[in-house]
């Protein structure tokens, strides 16, 4: 595993207060490393894309400090934010503009020279290369989905924020925006993302951050979080029809399907062979007998439900 020590986000004590008094971001202290991809998951509202929208200089902080590559995002803004590629959940584009205007149009507004040859990079690595002169107003919406990351990369950023990316695409698309990012990742590209796909944050994330009513609640590897948080059941098909758990077995806390046929036994990922031995070993002296048994792990979905409640 490639290990990502050089911080190139530094959020610290962001807090947001809107003018109606509500408060989006309490006390948020975070780090991103350089060239890691970080998956930001919260339930709708949780705060994800006020906080991204601080980090990015679009939302002025009520309180707190964010520096991108040491440079403070509210009094060298121009420099930070040239760092910085966002994509941002909605399609705003000009519906007139062709493709090659509008991307070539952003690189300029960071003050970056033409480079054609870049551009045409871009959008070939993007499958807009046909679609070159059309105008945004005809592209279909997974392609108007590829403008945007296009958009956010025209002046070569090293970070790029992607919000919630690939909401409403089909399948192929969203697995053609993960090989990219995967590529964008091994140029020296960091990528935070926010999605409601959590198998995207499984499959795709070095670490994994979990906000919750504007608070960060937990900062993780995503290997570490699943070992540390994740949980296994045993199923034991049983050979006969059980009515109720004897006494005697009640410290498993195992759970009885409603037809009787069927153990469930939950248990933590460290130190699970004693525990299903001793298992085992008490149901032989019950003298309950199963004919199968199979274990499966907590995804990381079971995780971040299980956090955000305990966050609530």
């Amino acid at each position: 595993m490639v290990l990502f020590m050089q911080t190139v986000i530094s959020v610290s004590n962001l807090s947001k207060t809107y003018a109606s008094g509500f408060r989006a971001l309490r006390n948020i202290d975070l780090e991103i490393r350089r060239e890691e991809i970080f998956a930001l998951l919260g339930p709708n509202g949780a705060g994800k894309t006020t906080l991204i929208s601080c980090i990015c200089g679009i939302v002025n902080p009520t309180e707190g400090i964010v520096r991108v590559a040491g440079r403070d995002i509210v009094t060298d803004y121009r420099a930070a934010r040239s760092m910085i590629g966002l994509v941002p959940q909605e399609l705003t584009t000009d519906a007139f503009e062709t493709v090659w205007a509008t991307v070539s149009f952003s690189r300029g507004l960071f003050g970056k020279r033409p480079n054609p040859a870049y551009i045409e990079k871009v959008l070939k690595d993007l499958s807009l290369w046909d679609k070159r002169d059309n105008r945004i107003i005809t592209l279909s919406g997974g392609m108007k989905r590829r403008l945007l990351i296009a958009k956010a990369l025209s002046h070569e950023p090293q970070i790029l924020f992607l919000d919630e990316p690939t909401a409403g695409v089909d399948v192929n698309l969203r697995h053609d925006m993960w090989q990219l990012v995967r590529a964008l990742q091994g140029s020296g590209v960091t990528i935070i993302l926010t999605t409601h796909y959590i198998d995207e944050a499984e499959e795709m994330a070095d670490r994994i951050g979990v906000i919750s009513n504007g608070e960060i609640i937990l900062v993780e590897e995503k290997t570490e979080l699943m070992r540390q948080l994740g949980k296994k059941q045993l199923t034991l098909q049983l050979e006969r029809t059980l009515e109720r758990i004897p006494p005697e077995l009640a410290a498993y806390h195992l759970d009885l399907s409603s037809d009787g046929n069927q153990l469930t036994y939950t248990y933590e990922t460290q130190g699970e062979r004693t525990g299903i031995i001793a298992l085992l070993k008490d149901l032989n002296e019950a003298g309950i007998g199963f004919k199968d048994l199979h274990t499966t792990q907590s995804s990381l979905e079971d995780i971040f439900v299980s956090l955000v409640r305990e966050g609530q």
